[in-house]
């Protein structure tokens, strides 16, 4: 059975990335969005991982960080593993994110997509 894997960032460049190396996959099935809110709204696909970035650009409103769309993911599914893809290596940041339910913290450094995929396949394993 597919599972149903979110990627949520603000770059499309990013999210095309992720998009094409997973869906290369057998067993995955990938949606993407450009912000928190959008994740937010499709939560009830009922998806089996979430990949969340850290920082949105701002769009005129006010966006959600990944930590706010993270504390609302938990309000309503306290066990959907989240994996928090971020450009900041900060262990203190890390830190707070796993605190607060993520299962996993992957600074976008040269080897990100390798651990990326490392950490969904251990999500299903």
């Amino acid at each position: 059975m597919e599972k149903l894997v979110f990627f949520v960032d603000d770059d499309k460049m990013i999210l095309n990335l992720l998009e094409y190396t997973l869906k290369n996959r057998r067993d995955y099935d990938v949606r993407t969005f450009l912000s928190g809110e959008d994740c937010l709204k499709h939560l009830e696909m009922k998806p089996d991982l979430i990949v969340l970035d850290h920082i949105f650009k701002p769009n005129g409103s006010d966006n959600l960080s990944g930590m706010d769309t993270l504390h609302e993911i938990r309000r309503v599914d306290k066990f959907l593993p989240v994996v928090i893809l971020t450009s900041m290596e900060d262990d203190k940041l890390a830190d707070e994110f796993m605190a607060n339910g993520a299962v996993k913290y992957i600074p976008k450094n040269d080897y990100f997509i390798d651990i990326l995929m490392d950490a969904i396949d251990q999500q299903f394993s």
